[in-house]
């Protein structure tokens, strides 16, 4: 197979959980082929580079297989090539406001002194 449409791949690779999803990312503005916008009948090529962003998760792959049938985990991550940077580390911030266990609700007091830790000013 040579290509196939860019819905019906991204579900094939499991990218998107269903076609109907895959498709609503395309139409919404959210993939794009080559950094072009594209739509849901885009024909995908080996070689192309796909920016997918389904589930509020940015995918950046590179197709290496074409398939247009929906194929097991270890099947679908052999057709692409994951270029996806990765996430940003999570910043250690420190707990505050943790309560003891069983020591019941806070005070107007104990609330105010919680509020004002979390506010960011």
């Amino acid at each position: 197979m040579e290509s196939a449409r860019l819905d019906r791949w991204l579900w094939s690779v499991r990218l998107a959980k269903t076609r109907s999803d895959a498709a609503a990312a395309c139409r919404g503005g959210h993939v794009r082929v080559n950094d072009r916008p594209a739509k849901p009948a885009t024909t995908v090529h080996p070689g192309d580079r796909v920016r997918a962003r389904v589930y509020e998760q940015t995918r950046i792959v590179e197709v290496a297989k074409v398939i247009d049938k929906r194929v097991g985990a270890p099947d679908a991550q052999a057709c692409y090539i994951d270029d996806t940077p990765p996430p940003p580390p999570k910043e250690a911030r420190p707990v505050f406001a943790v309560r003891e266990r069983g020591t019941g609700r806070p005070t107007k007091r104990e609330r105010r002194a919680m509020d004002a830790l979390r506010s960011p000013h």
